[in-house]
């Protein structure tokens, strides 16, 4: 029996034959699925935040003095005009409490349960905003949008994306588009049929949370040959998928190629001006599907 290299950590090992394709060994597994595991409790915690923050910005825009509780009085007679009527005149002492509550403003308080997207039967009307989920590339993006949740997940791939979207479906989370960036990590699985499907599984998923999906393509990343040439099959298999299943593409990979001032010096992640120019080519997007 001749030692067999893992494909995540390159490890031999003389317990399992490879059948075909590539051996991943039982450490390797059980760390992604311990990933995966790690990946929902995120997505859960940046629901929650994001929650937390709609739930701040709405209040502090619904939430405001009450005017019309303010009674329009007509003013006082003066007391000279009295006196000169030859009138007696007779006082009231207010009190402080009396005084003090005739200049207090009521203003109406809003009583929600910011978990209630996370319970079976939520009891308000979620907020339909966009989502934009991925890896780690599009983390430094800034999407000038009020109603747009960016949730970054580091080291995710396909798989992962479809776990978190299952947690907020089954948190009755709606959007009114969803935008997907995903594929760096899952080309290193050199499972490029695997792949695919997973890119499928995923899009399935989110046609079912929104009515417009979005596909942001891959970058043409600088991290040897080989991940060059499956990212850039990805990319030509997603441009001609994706509009003949009903999906926008963003094809970032035109935009990047041959400008290595958009990469960092990892040579996968957006540079400053990078993230800029995703940043951009995402909310050209949401403007468009609007």
């Amino acid at each position: 029996m001749s030692p067999v290299p893992c494909s995540e950590c390159n490890m031999f090992s003389y317990s399992s034959p490879v059948i075909s394709g590539t051996f991943t060994c039982e450490k390797c597994q059980l760390v992604a699925r311990l990933t995966e595991k790690i990946v929902v409790l995120e997505g859960r915690i940046r629901t929650l935040q994001n929650i937390q923050e709609n739930e701040s910005y709405i209040d502090s825009v619904l939430v405001a003095p009450d005017m019309s509780t303010t009674a329009i009085q007509s003013p006082p007679t003066p007391a000279a005009e009295l006196s000169q009527q030859g009138k007696w005149l007779m006082t009231r002492q207010h009190s402080r409490k009396s005084k003090s509550n005739s200049h207090r403003h009521h203003s109406p308080i809003r009583i929600s349960n910011r978990f209630s997207s996370l319970s079976e039967t939520p009891t308000e009307t979620p907020v339909e905003s966009a989502l934009v989920i991925a890896d780690s590339i599009p983390r430094n993006i800034r999407v000038v949008t009020l109603a747009t949740i960016v949730n970054c997940l580091p080291g995710a791939r396909a798989t992962n994306i479809a776990a978190n979207l299952k947690v907020l479906a089954k948190s009755k989370s709606k959007y009114s588009q969803i935008i997907i960036h995903v594929g760096t990590n899952d080309v290193r699985l050199r499972q490029s049929e695997i792949t695919k499907a997973n890119f499928k599984e995923v899009c399935n998923l989110a046609k079912k949370m929104c009515v417009s999906v979005t596909c942001s393509g891959p970058i043409p990343a600088r991290r040897g040959d080989e991940m060059y040439s499956r990212l850039s099959s990805l990319h030509c298999w997603l441009s001609e998928w994706c509009p003949i299943n009903g999906m926008g593409y963003i094809d970032n990979w035109r935009t990047f190629w041959g400008r290595p001032g958009l990469l960092k010096s990892d040579g996968i992640h957006p540079s400053r001006a990078g993230a800029n120019l995703l940043s951009k080519s995402i909310a050209h997007s949401l403007e468009a599907n609007h």
